[in-house]
């Protein structure tokens, strides 16, 4: 797990994969520091008709089809002339580290004759400005020998005046008050106010290795013209420096005279009420005489390449300045045509353009440039097909060429690669049970696009990253949609899984970010990482998460300075100062209500508490498996106790039989449910079933609202559970959580089923969602976020790899032998299967209540009868398919498995 300190990218992907937020294909990270990619994408179209740019934007006309969770294979199926009867299946294979293949299956299932096209469309992307949507302006500084230039954030220190509930929880990772800055050094500065209010103070730390007889000190900065700030100057030298905008990056030098070698601590101190717009860039010293030495030079944002011809017939070879290598590309076609597009966008710019032949150049609006290598025309006979290979790779000019000349179709090394890439795919898909394969394809369709659902650059804790995102749309962090992006993860490749449950994690004792937020503050990581200690029993990631989550835990939980979940009297916890959505639910009615009506100071959701006390009862067990952390055990004991306390005392509603939002005077006290104006518990839905996730129901709130999941008149529907009571009056068909079907509180409430006993409850969830998630698949290609209620149908993004991905648990869990599945409250000591999945031991923990029975899934080998012992006694098991067994356990604390097949 060293590996994983100190980043959050995902450091076991190669540099080449689907990065793209242009044009799916594949991408290569050109310059990690800088956040630069390159791009290759296949379009394909009809001879002088139309192409088919695969946009990644909206639906476009192409669909994930398969991948390996390596990513040395995945390919897209494009298709011309829906439904396949004319399509392009283009796949990407890896033939060594800078050396990646290109396969493109062109397909013709009419009874005419088709004129198709392929265009390579080669393109270089560097980051944006998220919030701007164009190209991040940066700045390199030069300076003499001797002389220091320090980043604005390369602070020890900085203090706002009036503390901020974000200064330990910085959005999106950055640093306390950084502000992503055109024209600046690496494009970061510090901003969001320093300087507005008197006192806000930032100190460093300057390292200097040499004497200076005449120092100059120097500010790099940006205001508004007529604007100023003004610091007083501590630490080694006192003084003071005013800063006066002009609306450009100025500098202001202040002369501080002999300084010797060492650390010298530098303190701005902020003295009068300034402007709210301050950005600084960073700070420098410098021999006086020396000064007009510190340049501040533009870096380039030319994207345009040189183009060189290749060594070979059908190849190119592009530079790019500032690039240190090269991009070679080879194609299998003899008739083509080298062009260049220079505008931003092909969308709209190519399709009107899609009939200038004669036109080699062809300019539109903006920057950036394609290179296109236009294959045409392809002749394809009816009912026939065709396929045609090539290739992309980076080096030096001269390894470039190397490999160009090298470069054989027929040799085993590029035939390979796709045998390898397509029997990854093809074993993945053989190891499932007769009955799951009717869900084979649907699944293999989610699986390629959670896996290729992957961007480079997104930009956090000041560097650049790929990141797991839940549909391309968002290109962003974002904190519960990646939980579920790891659960998926889980089951497809484990490493996978922990580098993206790493992403949002922190190093113990950062004071910037207890973890990387965005978005819903739904603490999905706790849930992943016991997933994924189920899996494994890794005594590394145990101590390497640990701590980490230790450190998320008590900020959810309002423990840690800076964090403001827990300041109401009753003790429940209230995300809404960190985010509008307290469980991802974006229009539950009660939440609207909350929002609507300026109540969040003083209302309180039930989830935020209910998931406070499962984590803890999490941490609890991994406290306890690490076996010197007793004092750690104790405090999640008191805290468990003390939600579970509050929730009782305040949220039940025995009238309606679920737990309501709780109401707060001023003061901070209880004073009672939120209700609709009908007088309707306003909390009728999910968030009001939530104590059963947490595990703290009475016998009777837990039948009355086990029930309530199963009953087709409240949370049940036709296909599946419904966010929102279907009998309440705030129900609607038309909304967008409200009135819809989602997988990720369903996968809640499927391990709360589990936990509480209710077997055949769970497998309704997990079936239900499987011929969903398969009937919608199948007849669109498509993975939608959400199910609308009124009609059955998919929703919402497209290419949705985020909050979707419990389909993948629950196929995992029921037809993929070798999966062992338990409830929240199992600590999983031992798992051992045998190779052939037919026997397991497994040596488990329960922690749960031990009046309670609970349940466990174990997905053996198919073809068998199983003998089942728990501690050396055998035990009735319910066989739900050839060979997965439901195995109804009793609350015992510790506790033998062992699972074998019959002879």
């Amino acid at each position: 797990m060293q590996n994983l300190v100190g980043t959050h990218d995902q450091k076991g992907l190669p540099s080449w994969g689907p990065f793209t937020k242009k044009y799916m294909g594949i991408s290569h990270i050109a310059n990690s520091e800088q956040g630069i990619r390159f791009d290759l994408s296949v379009f394909p179209g009809f001879y002088r008709r139309k192409v088919d740019i695969p946009s990644v934007m909206w639906e476009s006309g192409y669909h994930p089809w398969e991948a390996s969770p390596d990513l040395s294979y995945y390919s897209h199926r494009h298709e011309l002339e829906w439904k396949d009867q004319v399509y392009a299946d283009i796949a990407y294979a890896s033939a060594g580290a800078d050396i990646r293949l290109i396969r493109c299956k062109l397909v013709n299932r009419t009874e005419a004759e088709q004129n198709l096209v392929l265009h390579w469309m080669a393109s270089l992307h560097l980051p944006q400005v998220h919030s701007h949507g164009k190209v991040l302006q940066i700045v390199e500084v030069e300076h003499p020998e001797g002389a220091v230039w320090l980043d604005a954030l390369d602070y020890e220190d900085l203090v706002f005046a009036t503390p901020r509930i974000t200064d330990r929880l910085v959005y999106d990772g950055l640093y306390r008050a950084e502000v992503r800055a055109e024209q600046f050094v690496k494009g970061s500065g510090i901003g969001m106010g320093f300087a507005q209010e008197k006192g806000d103070q930032v100190s460093y730390q300057i390292n200097l290795s040499q004497t200076l007889s005449d120092a100059e000190l120097g500010l790099r900065f940006r205001l508004p013209k007529g604007e100023s700030v003004r610091f007083s100057i501590a630490g080694h030298w006192a003084g003071s420096v005013e800063l006066l905008g002009t609306g450009k990056a100025e500098v202001v030098e202040v002369n501080i005279g002999r300084c010797l070698p060492g650390t010298l601590r530098l303190d701005l101190i902020a003295q009068s009420e300034g402007s709210r717009h301050l950005e600084l860039d960073g700070i420098f010293l410098v021999e006086r005489a020396q000064k007009d030495l510190v340049k501040f030079n533009l870096v380039s944002t030319n994207v345009h390449p040189e183009l060189i011809q290749g060594p070979v017939p059908n190849s190119l070879i592009l530079q790019y300045e500032g690039i240190d290598h090269v991009y070679g590309m080879l194609w299998q076609f003899e008739d083509y045509e080298i062009k260049q597009y220079h505008t931003d966008e092909l969308d709209r710019f190519m399709r009107h353009n899609v009939h200038h032949h004669v036109h080699p150049i062809l300019k539109g609006e903006g920057e950036g440039h394609f290179t296109n290598v236009y294959l045409r025309p392809i002749p394809l006979s009816a009912q026939s097909e065709k396929t045609l290979y090539g290739m992309v790779t980076s080096g030096s000019l001269d390894e470039v060429n190397r490999v160009i000349v090298d470069w054989n179709v027929e040799s085993p090394q590029y035939l390979n690669a796709f045998v390898e890439g397509e029997s990854k795919i093809a074993a993945f898909e053989h190891e499932v049970q007769p009955e799951g394969k009717q869900f084979a394809f649907s699944q293999q369709l989610l699986s390629a696009t959670l896996l290729t659902n992957i961007v480079y650059p997104v930009y956090t804790k000041r560097s650049y990253i790929r990141h797991y995102t839940p549909g391309r749309w968002w290109d962003c962090l974002y904190t519960w949609d990646s939980g579920f992006v790891g659960l998926g993860l889980a089951q497809l490749d484990t490493q996978r899984a922990i580098e993206c449950l790493n992403a949002y994690m922190t190093d113990p004792g950062d004071t910037q970010a207890a973890f990387i937020h965005h978005g819903s503050m739904v603490p999905v990581q706790h849930y992943l990482f016991l997933e994924l200690w189920n899996k494994t029993q890794s005594k590394e990631l145990l101590e390497h998460f640990y701590p980490r989550l230790r450190q998320y835990y008590l900020f959810y939980a309002g423990k840690s300075e800076g964090s403001a979940t827990r300041t109401l009297q009753s003790g429940l916890l209230k995300t809404w100062d960190y985010f509008y959505n307290s469980g991802g639910w974006d229009d539950y009615p009660p939440q609207v209500h909350v929002h609507k009506q300026k109540l969040r100071a003083e209302v309180a959701p039930i989830s935020n508490s209910c998931h406070g006390i499962r984590i803890a009862k999490i941490l609890k067990m991994a406290a306890t498996a690490i076996g010197r952390l007793q004092d750690h055990v104790k405090e999640y004991d008191n805290d468990i106790a003390s939600f579970s306390s509050s929730i009782q005392q305040n949220s039940w509603d025995e009238e309606a039989g679920y737990f309501g939002y709780v109401v707060h005077d001023q003061q901070g006290n209880p004073t009672g449910l939120l209700r609709h104006e009908s007088g309707h518990n306003y909390n009728m839905g999910l968030d009001g079933a939530y104590p059963l996730v947490a595990g703290i129901t009475s016998k009777e709130q837990e039948d009355r609202l086990l029930d309530y999941l199963q009953d087709p008149s409240r949370l049940w529907s036709p296909i599946g559970l419904s966010t929102v009571d279907q009998s309440a009056p705030y129900y609607r068909a038309d909304g967008y959580w409200n009135g819809a079907v989602w997988m990720p509180h369903q996968w809640f409430m499927w391990k709360a089923m589990l936990s509480h006993g209710r077997s055949e409850g769970a497998h309704r969830i997990a079936y239900t969602a499987l011929g969903l998630w398969k009937k919608e698949a199948e007849q669109t290609y498509n993975c939608y976020e959400h199910f609308i209620v009124q009609s059955g149908r998919g929703a919402g993004w497209h290419h949705f790899g985020g909050l979707s991905t419990p389909v993948l648990n629950w196929f995992a869990a029921y037809y993929r032998p070798g999966t062992l599945t338990c409830g929240y409250d199992v600590w999983v000591s031992t798992s051992e299967f045998s190779k052939g999945n037919t026997s397991l031991y497994a040596e488990i923990r329960y922690f749960g209540d031990s009046t309670h029975e609970h349940t466990i899934i174990a997905c053996m080998n198919f073809g068998h009868q199983y003998r089942v012992l728990w501690n050396g006694q055998e035990i009735k098991v319910t066989s739900l398919s050839d060979g997965t067994l439901e195995i109804r356990l009793p609350g015992e604390i510790e506790g033998r498995l062992s699972i074998e097949a019959l002879e």
